[in-house]
């Protein structure tokens, strides 16, 4: 028995290895992948956290509140600041003129008076607080600021935009306006005010930071998400060359060769795991020396396993017996070339979509967001996360490999059925 086994796994990788520009597309595509998705990433990533959104700033104003918002939109990190177009200060009109062009992202005008607007109304309201009730009511002037977006701007940047911009514009709006009662104030009473505490310092501010697992500092960035992402999809496409041998091997009638010696069909399967098995574990160790190793010579940075390689290679191998026992279903059900290179193709593309390969499962639609639970890519991929970001060791990823693991049973159960079904009515 072992000793025919050992033949078959030599059979089968002889196999392999002759087709040697299927065997470099396993291990070069995945890699290529690899490394222009993450640079694209990283590169989206930068450009609006490092790089900056390109801001062209009128500030018509240049009292208080125009003064104190120009500097806070330039101490920003979101923004990259330009106050002049070819070294003239713009007009509204060529402001409007530089963004519809695309040269800029946002144009950003502060209109004259603004502060002094914004003064005069604390007068009167102070003037109607402390005068006759049989005042009349002033309902005051209003003035905008005004934000030219580029057309091109997704509706999440405008909202986010809109909001950071209103909070700056409001908390110097409300400075202005407790410098303005306390001058008020002391005006109308003998006894000397001093300028508000609350102004001199903020008594509340916000603090960020990733919620993780007792000491793991692990931050998550796009080489951290790209890679196991990746590294599952290309483990997932073994299906193709494996379905395609499966057929070629039956057409040529070198199964029914085989099934003469004394051999079982389980055993010709067992085979085909191995050396399946090997070549999806080598693109798990290529793709993760690309993470550590290669990327960050791109200026990515590097992967961060924090000694849990262990972990990891348990759920690479639990994905590889998924992705083995799913081309062997289609490798078995499929009669021709075409329909299992398109099947297998088309499947996998779309249980990557849907498992969150491309596009992260929390901001898919709620019924996309339900279909991802049946994509054996989003265990595997929740799986990774949990291990490279949240630092989980492996009683917490055993659930998903025992799932990743039932689904490649009842693959190669399928497959091993309907083989006998077949056999039982030709």
């Amino acid at each position: 028995m072992m000793r025919a086994l050992l033949k078959l796994i030599y059979k089968d990788t002889l196999v392999l290895i002759r087709d040697r520009g299927g065997l470099a597309m396993l291990f070069i595509m995945p890699a290529a992948l690899v490394l222009i998705m993450t640079n694209l990433q990283d590169s989206t990533f930068r450009s609006i956290n490092e790089s900056g959104i390109k801001l062209i700033l009128l500030n018509e104003d240049n009292d208080s509140l125009g003064l104190t918002l120009e500097n806070e939109i330039i101490q920003s990190r979101l923004f990259k600041v330009y106050k002049q177009i070819g070294n003239k200060i713009p007009d509204e009109d060529e402001v409007r003129e530089a963004v519809a062009s695309g040269r800029f992202q946002i144009g950003f005008i502060i209109p004259k008076g603004a502060t002094q607007l914004i003064r005069s109304q604390i007068r009167n309201n102070l003037a109607m607080l402390f005068s006759p009730e049989n005042m009349p009511v002033s309902a005051g002037d209003s003035m905008y600021f005004k934000v030219y977006l580029d057309p091109i701007t997704k509706i999440s940047f405008r909202e986010t935009l809109q909001s950071h911009v209103r909070e700056m514009t409001t908390r110097i709006e409300n400075q202005i306006i407790f410098s303005e009662l306390s001058r008020e104030i002391s005006m109308r009473f003998p006894m000397a005010i001093r300028k508000p505490i609350l102004l001199q310092k903020e008594a509340i501010f916000y603090k960020e930071e990733y919620a993780t697992k007792e000491d793991n500092k692990v931050i998550p960035n796009s080489v951290q998400h790209n890679v196991p992402a990746w590294t599952l999809f290309a483990i997932f496409f073994v299906v193709i060359p494996l379905a395609g041998a499966m057929i070629k091997e039956r057409e040529e009638g070198n199964l029914a060769r085989l099934l003469t010696m004394p051999c079982s069909y389980f055993s010709i399967m067992l085979s085909k795991v191995i050396v399946y098995l090997i070549v999806c574990y080598l693109q798990y160790v290529l793709i993760l020396a690309m993470g550590v190793y290669l990327l960050p010579l791109f200026n990515l940075p590097p992967l961060n396993i924090a000694g849990q390689l262990d972990v990891l290679s348990v759920m690479a191998l639990a994905v590889a017996l998924a992705a083995i026992g799913y081309g062997m279903a289609i490798g078995t059900i499929a009669t021709t070339h075409q329909q299992a290179a398109i099947f297998a193709s088309i499947s996998v593309v779309i249980l990557a979509a849907i498992g969150g390969i491309w596009v992260p499962v929390f901001i898919m639609p709620p019924v996309m967001r339900q279909l991802s639970v049946i994509s054996p890519l989003n265990w595997a991929l929740n799986g990774f996360y949990d291990i490279l970001i949240r630092g989980a060791r492996f009683s917490d990823i055993l659930s998903t490999c025992i799932y990743l693991i039932c689904f490649a049973s009842a693959c190669m159960l399928i497959s091993i059925y309907y083989h006998r079904f077949k056999k039982e009515h030709i």
